[in-house]
């Protein structure tokens, strides 16, 4: 898949194509009936499939202090649509300017004079353009003037809509099954590993902790068994703990995976710090508590590892015997 960051990275005789345009955060099956069908168009047609997305969101430009926390990054949302199979994505900076032009200066600058598009593919609720002008039926009225086909397309889900507001609901509830339900994947960070307090390797669970600016919405706050995936596609099962650790005082807000069941002959050598990683959330163990000793903190900790193991061994993981 072709990723380009700018109207000016599309090559002159780029087209023609079948394209959609949305936020897509989380990628979820919410947006699948819309990024399905720009596939299934494209593929008839025997054209290009192009998503036109933007980086940052919108909601962080027009109100940045009551913008939703994002599921996903710019660069995990690439990664996603790039393994449904499209053509190419457009990642647009989102900007007062770009804000600024009418639904008509968009959509021709973009859809028609650069994407050179052929259909546009969007979802019954689209919005764009100064004060999101256009509509779907402005959408229609712009490709009867330019000559492309517009198909609409509703999103539906089983029990409510599968929305980016429905992810938002289940994660901060710390329901991460839910969330990967609407997904179709687990809910993931993405981060580098910093230096903690090396409280955990204290105690005998050192961690990986992700750095405060890594991607992705945080869950609720609690203990989760997931898994830690490095740059080059190994996957550690975790163990994986959200919160400020109210047994200690004065810990920041942090996500730390406390790989388990390492090879014996890993131990002494696995250093994640300063690297890139990904952090998968599959179920939520318990919420985040205080301990009253050290001793009862560390028997917790057993019994997280022991049920996270149980957890992971649903999902294909074979275990093997325990480090001591």
């Amino acid at each position: 898949m072709q990723v380009f960051r700018s109207l000016a990275d599309v090559p002159p005789d780029f087209g023609p194509s079948v394209v959609t345009i949305g936020n897509f955060d989380g990628v979820h099956l919410g947006h699948m009936q819309v990024l399905d069908t720009i596939r299934a168009q494209a593929e008839s047609r025997g054209v290009k499939s192009v998503v036109v997305t933007f980086d940052p969101h919108p909601a962080v430009v027009h109100r940045p202090d009551a913008a939703p926390g994002l599921i996903m990054g710019t660069e995990d949302k690439v990664e996603a649509l790039r393994g449904l199979g499209f053509d190419a994505t457009l990642v647009m900076n989102y900007t007062l300017e770009l804000a600024g032009q009418s639904a008509e200066e968009f959509v021709k600058s973009v859809f028609v004079d650069v994407l050179r598009a052929c259909c546009v593919v969007v979802g019954h609720d689209v919005r764009w353009g100064k004060d999101n002008s256009g509509d779907i039926s402005t959408m229609k009225e712009l490709g009867a003037t330019y000559g492309f086909d517009v198909i609409e397309v509703a999103e539906f889900g089983e029990e409510r809509r599968n929305s980016s507001t429905w992810i938002r609901e289940a994660l901060e509830a710390g329901d991460v099954r839910t969330a990967q339900r609407i997904l179709g994947r687990p809910h993931r960070m993405r981060g580098q590993v910093v230096h903690g307090a090396a409280r955990g390797r204290e105690l005998g669970f050192p961690t990986a902790n992700l750095a405060p600016e890594s991607t992705g919405l945080i869950p609720a706050d609690g203990v989760y068994a997931g898994w830690l995936i490095e740059e080059d596609g190994t996957r550690w099962p975790a163990a994986i703990s959200v919160g400020s650790n109210p047994t200690f005082e004065g810990v920041p807000r942090q996500v730390e995976a406390h790989v388990i069941d390492r090879p014996e002959e890993a131990v002494e050598d696995f250093d994640l710090y300063g690297k890139h990683v990904v952090v998968e959330f599959v179920e939520r163990l318990r919420g985040m508590v205080a301990f009253t000793g050290i001793e009862n903190l560390i028997f917790q900790m057993r019994q997280d590892v022991t049920h996270a193991r149980e957890i992971l061994a649903t999902c294909g993981y074979q275990p093997g015997p325990s480090p001591s």
